[in-house]
């Protein structure tokens, strides 16, 4: 492949001839963290651990540290001074090992976990740029491929330093960089905080308006309080069911590659059903189960493992998908007195999560069956205004489903942006110019 005039083919890739490939163990020192006992931690000094880097791209301020008996001697040999970066050393997942965060500021008095390793550099390294040259995808794909796996995946010292990383030649370059990186990185914060406060202006709402807390206008009949059981008996809905248990339900054995989508409680969130990552059996398979078959306009409510998650069927490319016992649909029976928006909603609220979370037990083992389901109450407006109260809060979901979609394209910019400048491809200041 020919080289662009002013490129260099290197070990890391093609980067400019006027930048360098520096290897991290000649550029500075690594040292891993402080190992202590249970007894020391939750008292004594500021502490930074494996959840405090993960996901942070900085850190800078103790305050928002744990705590560890940590000793004098001990402070001076792991302290962390700004500039420095730390890299995780184990992870449950090899995405998750060698993740940085750079320290922005001297954190007086602090040290870092064992779990985690200390690089300081001894050139002139731009600090913003640490942040992220180190998330570049090759880079990222060496150091995993340097790792080992046992229970966890791991990376040490003496793998760090022979890692290879492509370097500007000038501050001002690695600070242009820098600057261009933390300008997508603030629009992605700002898209954030503006979803989170959309999702929680809905989360309000609905808890006003399904209540019957606020009334929209124009509406002013009572509502009706009953129980699902209640819904059944009238015909409203029909009995709720989940999957096969027992010898008949599938097992991992039944899985083939494409089929009848078999639906466990983590294939449905936020408000989704996942397909991409779903389990699939056979039609012939599924056909001879005795319950579990779901069609278009079912809601789907998890209750075992995870439980509360909701989510509609809507498009298929399968005339039914197959429910696991985790799992259960509501169907609705008589459309002139309910829709399955509204009940989709209503299952959302706090109100009704809270009593789910109540008779499940909560934690890992959470589980609520149908007879319990059945016995829950349930609150039922007339329907043109379960329809006015879907339309808002359907409304609402298409705003933040938009945010959300924005803040998905900024972010695969963002990724874009930096494979081109983190590699040399697009240069933000001219070579030979500082």
């Amino acid at each position: 492949m020919e080289l662009k005039p002013g490129y260099k083919q290197t070990e890391v890739g093609v980067i400019p001839e006027d930048w360098d490939v520096v290897v991290l163990g000649e550029i500075g020192k690594f040292k891993n963290g402080i190992n202590k006992n249970k007894e020391s931690f939750g008292f004594g000094f500021p502490f930074i651990n494996l959840l405090d880097v993960f996901g942070k791209a900085k850190i800078s301020n103790s305050s928002t540290l744990g705590l560890i008996n940590s000793t004098k001697i001990e402070r001076s040999e792991y302290n962390l001074k700004k500039g420095d970066v730390i890299f995780v050393r184990s992870s449950v997942k090899p995405e998750g090992v060698g993740l940085t965060s750079v320290v922005i500021e001297n954190l007086e008095n602090t040290v870092y976990s064992g779990f985690l390793i200390r690089f300081r550099e001894n050139i002139d390294f731009d600090l913003g740029y640490k942040a992220y040259c180190f998330y570049e995808e090759k880079f990222r794909q060496r150091l995993i491929d340097s790792s080992t796996v046992s229970a966890n995946t791991n990376i040490n010292q003496d793998a760090l330093k022979k890692l290879k990383l492509p370097l500007p030649p000038t501050i001002e370059e690695q600070k242009a960089i820098a600057t261009a990186l933390s300008d997508i990185d603030n629009l992605l914060g700002v898209l954030d905080r503006l979803i989170a406060k959309k999702q929680n202006l809905k989360q309000s709402a609905m808890q006003q308006l399904l209540t019957g807390k606020k009334r929209l206008p124009g509406f002013s009949r009572e509502w009706e309080v009953c129980s699902i059981d209640e819904l059944i008996a009238k015909n409203i809905i029909e009995k709720p069911l989940d999957g096969n248990h027992g010898n008949i339900h599938p097992t991992s054995q039944d899985y083939v590659d494409d089929g009848i989508p078999f639906i466990m409680a983590n294939n449905v969130h936020d408000g989704i059903i996942d397909f991409k990552n779903c389990n699939f059996i056979t039609r012939e398979k599924a056909d001879n189960l005795q319950k579990g078959f779901s069609f278009v306009g079912d809601i789907l409510l998890t209750h075992k493992g995870t439980v509360g998650n909701t989510a509609i069927v809507s498009k298929i490319a399968t005339d039914y998908i197959m429910l696991t016992p985790q799992v259960t649909y509501y169907r609705v029976k008589d459309k002139s007195k309910i829709i399955n928006t509204y009940i989709k909603y209503y299952f959302d609220t706090n109100y009704f999560q809270t009593l789910l979370k109540d008779l499940s037990g909560g934690g890992t083992r959470a589980y609520i069956g149908i007879t319990k389901q059945r016995k829950l109450p349930f609150i039922l407006p007339t329907l043109p205004e379960q329809k006015a109260i879907a339309s808002i809060l359907s409304d609402m979901d298409t705003e933040i489903a938009t945010l959300e979609k924005r803040r998905d394209k900024t972010h695969n910019i963002k990724q874009a942006m930096m494979q081109e400048l983190l590699t040399g491809k697009t240069r933000l200041v001219e070579p030979g110019k500082e």
